[in-house]
């Protein structure tokens, strides 16, 4: 069977509809439904139930996707076992976001190669959509995230929680978002939260889907906006930030994702490296 076809409905599954699933793939609609019925034909079987609000498994596609992610992540595994690195054992990728590898993740790494010289690391950067995927699809060992979603044959772990402060260049900055407010977007439960905590806010001239980049921002230009504490902790201490006094602050919890067969001798370690990094690191 071409592993093509398995990807797609992996991609279907992960999506929750044909259109999502070829944006995710950057193929055409038809090219996924395409790929489905061949895959349908196949074995002989019907694999989605299709509606509008976008399609679910029937019972087939349901034992069938434990096959489908074993197919493509041995696949995969072959392609790591051959592509390791000349005097390494083995090779392990990690995927995050990128507010979780800024002064987090890519301090992790040194501790990582210290513990376990042996094996190859590959760092990635995405939000939950690729990095769910690519953790289906098996091109991704471990994922650190804000919102995963519970797919079978991965295991969510709380990680850490981040603590999402209020900071602006100007001291005396208002605690209610104001004008030059830059919106940070740290996923669906803080938006949630933030609308619920500000009814009365109406939107912001500048929206960023990246924290780093709403804080460059803020940082070249002045503003305030929301951060985990943690990142903007050096700006607080050289004065070029302040935390305003009264403003509302917001937890943000960080997980931690991995397959539920992975190897211990090469994945366990990683995941007890950066379990133990994650509880001696401050976060305040």
């Amino acid at each position: 069977m071409d592993t093509e076809l398995a990807r797609t409905f992996l991609a279907v599954i992960s999506a929750g509809s044909f259109i999502d699933a070829a944006e995710l793939l950057n193929v055409t609609q038809s090219t996924v439904s395409a790929r489905i019925q061949n895959l349908e034909q196949q074995l002989g079987c019907a694999l989605f139930v299709r509606n509008k609000a976008g399609v679910s498994l029937t019972p087939s596609g349901r034992q069938f996707q434990k096959h489908a992610a074993m197919l493509v992540r041995t696949v995969e595994l072959a392609r790591n076992d051959v592509g390791v690195p000349r005097g390494f054992r083995a090779a392990i990728s990690i995927g995050g976001r990128f507010g979780l590898w800024e002064q987090l993740l890519i301090k992790w790494l040194p501790a990582m190669r210290a513990a376990a010289p042996d094996i190859s690391l590959r760092a990635e950067i995405g939000f939950e959509a690729d990095l769910m995927q690519g953790l289906m699809e098996g091109r991704i060992d471990i994922g650190v995230m804000y919102a995963p979603q519970s797919r079978p044959g991965l295991l969510v772990e709380p990680l850490l929680e981040d603590r999402l402060v209020l900071v602006s260049t100007n001291p005396e900055s208002s605690a209610i978002p104001s004008g030059d407010y830059v919106y940070n977007d740290w996923g669906p439960e803080f938006y949630a939260r933030h609308s619920a905590s500000y009814p009365d806010y109406t939107g912001a001239a500048l929206t960023a889907n990246i924290g780093w980049l709403g804080l460059q921002h803020i940082l070249s230009n002045g503003g305030s906006g929301y951060f985990p504490a943690r990142l903007v902790a050096p700006h607080v201490a050289n004065g070029r930030l302040h935390h305003i006094r009264g403003a509302l602050e917001f937890s943000l919890p960080a997980y931690l994702v991995s397959h539920a067969e992975a190897d211990k001798e090469t994945i366990g370690v990683a995941l007890d490296s950066l379990r133990q990094y994650a509880r001696q690191y401050s976060f305040s």
